[in-house]
């Protein structure tokens, strides 16, 4: 199988993650919960990757990194973490329904106000709509730093300018870019930071988590057992246990440290720059095949992410003709995106994605031209 559908989660994973999460289920306990070897073993693994993952992200306490079981709960955290009633949020067209559902949801239960910056065409935004938006009670911005459809970035240092001009937060989904580039929290002026395991930070699925400005206070998601405070009736206030209650992934979070330490050692830079390439050689291809519409914005940078269809044909018969007759993997379909999916006339027809990683080649690019121009030509 050619797997291009990275986006979604990444298949191939340096061979390091899986013997470090092979390790720790033969080894670990709980974290937390005990003076045992096991249980020691599990505390020293947990904050060891505490501490990679803050440098990694630029995070200036280790104790505010909290790891959660994906992005989805992360964002979840934070927001409803975050928002009170009365107050009102501003986000983007470009958003993922683990953005979008907490903001309706909050909507619903405690009258926040949202309003939505929207994307054009090419799945861009206008950045002084962001200011246009802002009102006496934004609390926050809440926005993706590359979309999950087209790729398109956003400059989320511009963002994080207007947001603190009006004493607002920014909240930032890195799903598409942590591991694929470098992304420091501090140089970006995030307040949080969202991120999983199991897309460009190439570790198992079930991890993820949150990195928090210091002076940024969350208020506890789920309540529940710590390890620590047993006879307090209330969650600790302190953090990472604040927003950790129950017991962690510490054989994922193994894995995702073992991820961290192989992408430090190929660096970012490096990842960066292959699948820039990659992206750019299957963009060149695709956009001269007749009948292909390719969506988004090419001219800058980009994650790995190529939205395309053929002719009027429906997303999912393209996708599923790709699997069954060449082997390639992708995603159809509206990709958890359905604002983007309106702006960009894709609605009805959906649109099939290809992404990319490090582990790509450039001979499946090749390979799914190819296959791009026969659909084509047996569609036309």
């Amino acid at each position: 199988m050619i797997y291009l559908d990275n986006a979604a989660t990444t298949l191939k994973k340096p061979p390091q993650v899986a013997e470090a999460v092979l390790r720790a289920l033969q080894t670990l306990g709980n974290s937390s919960r005990g003076t045992h070897e096991g249980a020691l073993d599990a505390a020293h693994t947990v904050y060891g990757a505490r501490v990679k993952i803050a440098k990694f992200f630029g995070c200036a306490r280790a104790d505010h990194v909290i790891f959660t079981s994906n992005i989805t709960e992360s964002l979840n955290i934070a927001l409803c973490g975050l928002l009170r009633p009365g107050d009102h949020a501003i986000s983007t067209d470009l958003e993922h329904n683990s953005v979008l559902r907490p903001l309706y949801r909050l909507e619903t239960e405690r009258g926040i106000a949202v309003d939505f910056v929207p994307a054009d065409r090419q799945g861009c935004v206008n950045y002084a709509d962001f200011e246009r938006l802002m009102r006496p009670n934004t609390r926050l911005i809440v926005c993706t730093h590359a979309s999950n459809l087209t790729g398109n970035m956003v400059d989320i240092r511009r963002i994080s300018d207007i947001a603190r001009a009006h004493g607002a937060l920014l909240v930032v989904d890195a799903a598409q870019t942590a591991g694929t580039r470098p992304v420091d929290m501090e140089a970006l002026g995030a307040d949080v930071l969202c991120f999983t395991g199991h897309k460009g930070l190439m570790g198992p699925q079930g991890t993820g988590g949150l990195c928090i400005r210091e002076g940024v206070e969350i208020t506890p998601f789920k309540v529940g057992g710590t390890g620590v405070q047993t006879y307090s009736k209330t969650q600790p206030e302190q953090y990472p246990t604040r927003l950790e209650a129950g017991t962690l992934n510490g054989h994922g979070i193994a894995g995702l440290s073992a991820a961290i330490d192989y992408l430090n050692e190929v660096g970012l830079d490096a990842v960066q720059a292959r699948e820039a390439a990659l992206t750019r050689r299957f963009y060149e291809g695709a956009r001269t095949i007749d009948g292909v519409t390719v969506y988004g914005d090419f001219c800058g940078d980009r994650a790995a992410i190529v939205a395309l269809n053929i002719r009027g044909c429906d997303s999912g018969s393209v996708s599923d003709a790709l699997s069954q007759d060449y082997g390639i993997a992708t995603r159809p379909g509206a990709h958890c995106a359905p604002l983007l999916h309106e702006a960009l006339g894709t609605k009805a027809q959906g649109a099939v994605r290809f992404s990319f990683s490090w582990f790509t080649t450039e001979d499946e690019i090749d390979a799914a031209l190819y296959a791009l121009r026969e659909l084509s030509q047996n569609n036309g």
